[in-house]
């Protein structure tokens, strides 16, 4: 399958007021389930839907399916300070600058630099704040700097007075659970847990890959007795996957830039999937990013230009050139790693999947309910086309919760069961 469902839409043309709908804040799950695989599942199977539990997951995957899962971690990215005049000033980590990769800045028990959103900027009036954290080894003194600004963030430099300290241990310490913008209250106990996958490894996100917080040790149980396969990739989610798009016109919005990493064992294992035929469906709209990102990164690499890194433009779907098959791509990624003696490939990726995308590997996806006017949302109409609007209405209609801590659904664009 590598079916685009639009295929005469000019994405940058879209008008994103015609993918809004009305969400009533009642139906914005605030709190998650006390079972997280209690939750409901809209089931869309080329174009029937039905209403199922998320329980009934296997039963409904098509046969011999695989599953790719986000394994990334969030992390305690909201640091507060308060400010000489007893003010209290937010810091929200986003990503690292200074080492920049994710675990040498988590590792380093030297100063580190991050991009951050700043709450109450204004507020910061002298160079340097601090705070006392309390850890096992004793009271730590964390300095903050504002360097200067970065498009709609600050370099923001750490520091602290005990070496034998890492500054991811710090972060764990101190800091707190970003919560979506839109849940609109304050953290309690349970979201350190439930605002995390339970398999869960790899540090580096502002916000969960919500559509896996579903899964338990029942359901994975289930899935192997189905004979359903899992694979994990890792992509850092940023706080841009919550903003909507603004612009009038799709050509003028800006994509967010995500961190991506995947392993030449994982590789293997997709491309043997792809040897057989078989479907691969992600757990996520992260996940789905990444691997049509893999398929861009194959492509750039089977045109000749050749990168030891990941790196997808926004639009890179979406200009003329030579379209590989999807085996060749990342038979191509393949090649280029084992040349290079790469066990991980990584980079970045701004890819937007939107209606006039023709889709390279994915075959479906299990995903939350998404916000109106998101890139988010776009790519659920890139998969399934104006269907998405029995989608949603059916959703609305039938009471299930919606955004992050809400109700699941598993989108099928043919029939394949």
């Amino acid at each position: 399958m590598r079916t685009n469902y639009q295929s005469l839409v000019d994405p940058k043309s879209i008008n994103i007021k015609n993918f809004s709908y009305e969400l009533p804040e009642s139906r914005i799950a605030k709190f998650p389930l006390e079972e997280r695989d209690a939750s409901k599942l809209l089931y869309y199977n080329g174009g029937k839907i039905d209403a199922h539990s998320f329980r009934a997951l296997p039963e409904l995957l098509p046969e011999g399916a695989l599953l790719v899962f986000n394994n990334t971690k969030v992390i305690h990215a909201r640091l507060h300070f308060t400010l000489p005049n007893d003010k209290r000033l937010e810091i929200l980590c986003l990503e690292p600058l200074a080492p920049a990769e994710y675990q040498q800045n988590f590792s380093s028990a030297q100063k580190v630099r991050w991009k951050c959103l700043v709450g109450g900027n204004r507020k910061w009036k002298t160079g340097v704040i601090e705070k006392t954290i309390t850890t096992e080894l004793g009271d730590v003194q964390l300095q903050a700097t504002r360097i200067g600004r970065m498009e709609n963030a600050f370099e923001v430099e750490f520091e602290w007075n005990d070496d034998r300290i890492a500054f991811g241990s710090l972060l764990a310490a101190a800091g707190i659970i970003p919560l979506p913008p839109y849940l609109n209250r304050e953290n309690v106990p349970e979201d350190e847990d439930r605002y995390q996958t339970v398999y869960a490894k790899t540090k580096g996100s502002v916000a969960a890959p919500t559509a896996g917080l579903h899964f338990t040790d029942r359901v994975f149980d289930d899935l192997k007795e189905k004979g359903i396969s899992t694979l994990e990739v890792t992509l850092h989610v940023g706080a841009g996957t919550f903003k909507p798009v603004s612009a009038e016109a799709l050509a003028d919005h800006h994509m967010h830039e995500e961190s991506i990493y995947i392993n030449l064992a994982t590789l293997n294992t997709l491309i043997a999937h792809l040897e057989q035929g078989k479907p691969i469906i992600p757990v996520g709209t992260t996940s789905m990013r990444l691997l049509e990102s893999l398929y861009w990164h194959g492509q750039s690499l089977c045109s000749g230009q050749p990168a030891s890194f990941i790196d997808v433009q926004q639009w890179t779907p979406y200009e003329e050139g030579k379209r590989p098959s999807t085996l060749e791509s990342f038979q191509a990624v393949r090649q280029a790693m084992e040349a290079q003696q790469q066990e991980t490939v990584q980079g970045y990726t701004q890819l937007i999947i939107a209606p006039g995308y023709t889709f390279r590997v994915c075959n479906g996806i299990i995903t939350n309910f998404h916000q109106p006017q998101s890139t988010l949302l776009l790519l659920i109409a890139a998969l399934i086309g104006e269907d998405w609007k029995k989608v949603y209405d059916f959703a609305l209609s039938e009471g299930f919760r919606f955004l992050s801590y809400g109700d699941s659904s598993l989108l099928l664009p043919g029939s394949q069961n």
